[in-house]
């Protein structure tokens, strides 16, 4: 038995091969997993749970049928989709969990987390994202009738990839003493995130102990998880 975690699908309409990728997992290997855990970006964007866009109910109904097999699944808010609400996590039977969950897992603790807090050297991302994450905003927000909040989603994703385009590679990555300091407010010797596409494990050392950072890659060509067991933790990779 296994404990599976993925992030950064970036569900859409746009991308449906991603999606029966997605849809093919949860119809095989979980199934006989313990859990599952989606750390965030399931979805490219989110604009409230009474979007009518059959792509989220497809996707609700798949995670409902592995939750009712049996294996629970638990949803951590990335960037993109930091607006899924209690609505559609009970459609879909997950649970949602706070920006950063300690688990421990056949033995290992660890840190989950979606990973954007990690990029402390884009300053400007961090001072955007809590404006977003104020929650009298986000009522706001979710007040406004649904085409008005599509044009502005649309807007956002656009100043977001045309930011991106003039930001280096440095700036969007994790900072490291930021790792650091969350590995040790939380007391885990590993730490298991996504966001930043860069799929890779890290070797570190947190307090005069060895530790490890795992990243999942973005599911853009090919599937990307990470595997708890009893036998250690892998990253994985497989056509979708």
């Amino acid at each position: 038995m296994a404990t599976l975690f993925i992030a950064d699908l970036h569900l859409s309409n746009e991308e449906p091969a991603i999606t029966a990728g997605f849809l093919r997992l949860l119809q095989g290997e979980a199934r006989s997993a313990d859990a599952l855990y989606i750390l965030g970006d399931l979805f490219e964007a989110w604009i409230g749970d009474d979007d009518p866009n059959p792509l989220h109910a497809t996707v609700a109904a798949a995670i409902k049928a592995l939750v009712d097999s049996g294996v629970p699944c638990y949803f951590i808010h990335g960037n993109r989709d930091f607006l899924v609400g209690l609505r559609y996590a009970r459609q879909s039977g997950m649970t949602l969990l706070p920006a950063e969950k300690v688990l421990t897992l056949y033995g290992k603790r660890m840190l989950i987390m979606h990973g954007d807090t990690l990029c402390t050297d884009d300053v400007g991302y961090q001072r955007f994202r809590a404006r977003v994450q104020q929650r009298w905003l986000q009522m706001l927000f979710l007040a406004l009738p649904l085409f008005v909040r599509q044009r502005i989603a649309a807007k956002m994703r656009a100043g977001s990839k045309a930011s991106n385009q003039t930001k280096s590679e440095t700036i969007m990555d994790v900072n490291s003493q930021a790792v650091i300091d969350a590995m040790t407010q939380h007391h885990v010797q590993h730490l298991i995130h996504g966001h930043t596409h860069r799929p890779a494990i890290h070797d570190l050392e947190i307090g005069n102990q060895p530790a490890r950072r795992y990243v999942l890659g973005a599911w853009h060509h090919e599937g990307s998880m990470v595997k708890v067991s009893e036998h250690g933790i892998e990253l994985l990779f497989f056509p979708y």
